[in-house]
């Protein structure tokens, strides 16, 4: 079953551009967010169900959304040797900076600096520092970026990703593109790893000292991520972190959320900065429009109960029980309303009149199909839920009845009666004389 197929109709975004808002057709207690975004995709993180998506197979350009890739090829590889491993900053390395912009993020990390792997992964995560992207990929490039940035692809191919090219290794190269659903791939891959889920969190980070910064306290990163800043008009406490990013007109955000334990991981691609009143963070304006309806008013629940049965069957050659019992096989979990939730769904069952014993416990009879509102939330087994023996006297005396009103039994029937009458017609032709015994001739000696 498609994971779309399981989408709530409640929750289907449409959008045909980037300056095209899309609504979420909502019941009418729930006023519906108007939000734009060029592309989106908001996923459950457990199931992996999309729950809502627009134009996610789109290729756009990532900008800083790169650096997610980056840091996944820095974790798997180094996760245990953060502090243990540190890395100075080549002079060439900026020179490809600025030869891209003149305006790029950084964490002040200046040539011939050294960091830990640590400081550089939060230099990456909150203030978006491209040269710590740099420094990163120069190391595992073997002094190569092109050699590292290879190892992106590959990487990016090999969790799943379809519509993802990387040119740089932190997003200033417009040749890079990825896709909504490929961002997501990427942030959730990301999230299996414990110093991710921490460093995403931190609002702000002590870089600690050094020649330039010797006084403790200084040296603080800050994350761009404006959601995690309690007293922010940007402030949402179900954030659990992300990542944004921008390049001209629009901006990207790639985020992870969580609330009365539910997790979602949102991505929302081109979002002009009309469409936040200050302009500086309209992907997270957008963003949360989108988590403040979903956490208000929804939830991830499940539509069905495997433990309990969900409707009968009769059971034809058995004394034991007349029916059985069937349990669907999925729960069907999807998004539904906080209130009503699985009440409101309607089922559809697709099963026999009967079923012939015997019967064992976990045989699939037929199935059943949840919908909402007239759209289909998915379809699974319904399996009989004990054993049911079969009566052989029942049995026997079926088949036998079977038998006897058969469509072959009838034409035997039939085919018999033509032939006793044809007998019977010619034999009283004959006992009336019209059929005579022909006589032998007789030949001339």
């Amino acid at each position: 079953m498609p994971l779309k197929g399981r989408l709530f109709i409640a929750v289907s975004l449409l959008a045909s551009s980037v300056s095209c808002a899309f609504a979420v057709d909502l019941p009418a207690t729930v006023a519906p967010p108007s939000i734009q975004a060029g592309s989106w995709v908001l996923m459950d993180y457990t199931t992996g169900q999309v729950l809502t998506a627009g134009n996610e197979h789109q290729q756009r350009n990532p900008a800083s959304l790169t650096k997610l890739m980056t840091t996944l090829l820095l974790l798997e590889n180094y996760q245990d040797q953060l502090d243990t491993i540190s890395l100075t900053a080549p002079s060439y390395i900026y020179d490809l900076i600025w030869e891209k912009t003149t305006n790029a993020s950084t964490a002040d990390i200046r040539k011939g600096e050294t960091q830990t792997l640590r400081n550089l992964l939060y230099a990456m995560m909150l203030p978006s520092a491209n040269e710590a992207a740099y420094i990163v990929a120069d190391y595992m490039g073997g002094g190569s970026i092109d050699n590292f940035v290879a190892m992106m692809n590959e990487e990016a191919a090999r969790i799943g990703c379809t519509g993802t090219t990387f040119a740089d290794p932190c997003g200033l190269d417009t040749n890079n593109v990825t896709t909504a659903r490929d961002a997501y791939l990427i942030l959730r891959a990301l999230t299996s790893y414990d110093i991710f889920a921490t460093v995403v969190a931190t609002p702000t980070y002590d870089m600690g000292t050094n020649d330039r910064y010797v006084t403790p306290g200084t040296y603080i990163l800050q994350s761009t991520d404006k959601m995690l800043y309690e007293g922010s008009s940007y402030y949402r406490s179900y954030v659990r972190g992300g990542k944004t990013g921008s390049l001209g007109e629009w901006q990207n955000f790639a985020g992870w959320h969580t609330q009365d334990g539910v997790s979602y991981i949102s991505v929302v691609l081109n979002v002009p900065y009309e469409a936040d009143p200050d302009g500086a963070r309209p992907a997270l304006v957008e963003t949360a429009k989108l988590m403040d309806v979903i956490f208000d008013s929804f939830t991830i629940a499940a539509a069905l109960d495997p433990t309990q049965p969900i409707t009968e069957i009769p059971v034809d050659y058995a004394t034991q029980s007349d029916t059985v019992m069937l349990y669907p096989t999925d729960n069907m979990m999807t998004l539904l309303p906080k209130e009503g939730g699985a009440a409101l769904t309607e089922q559809t069952f697709n099963l026999p009149k009967s079923v012939a014993a015997p019967v064992k416990q976990g045989d699939v009879v037929g199935t059943v199909t949840l919908t909402i509102e007239g759209e289909v939330i998915g379809t699974t087994d319904l399996i009989a839920g004990s054993d049911v023996a079969r009566n052989q006297v029942l049995y026997t005396i079926a088949r036998v009845g079977e038998f006897f009103s058969s469509t072959y039994f009838k034409v035997v029937v039939m085919l018999t009666m033509i032939v006793v009458a044809v007998y019977a017609f010619l034999f009283i032709l004959a006992a009336l004389g019209v059929l005579k015994p022909r006589k032998k001739s007789k030949h001339k000696k």
